[in-house]
């Protein structure tokens, strides 16, 4: 299995090989955390501002394994 990664927006364009409909794949490690996995796939930390972690917000300092699934968003404006 893999971790399955979704990009909002913006990150999209800052991640090399990312493909809208089918996101990326990435192959775990032990103790990876969210924000590891985001400095790895070339995207600034500073863009990411909301955490989706199987369906629930997550921290940076949160543990990913295999077979999760992680949505990444930059900050959202409107009104």
């Amino acid at each position: 299995m893999a971790i399955e990664v979704k990009l909002s927006s913006s990150l999209r364009a800052q991640a090399s090989g990312y493909h809208p409909l089918r996101g990326l794949k990435v192959e775990p490690r032990p103790e990876l955390t969210v924000l590891e996995l985001i400095t790895s796939l070339g995207l600034a930390p500073q863009e990411v501002k909301i955490i989706v972690l199987n369906g629930q917000t997550a921290a940076r300092e949160s543990f990913i394994k295999d077979g999760d699934r992680l949505g990444l968003f930059p900050a959202m404006g409107g009104g």
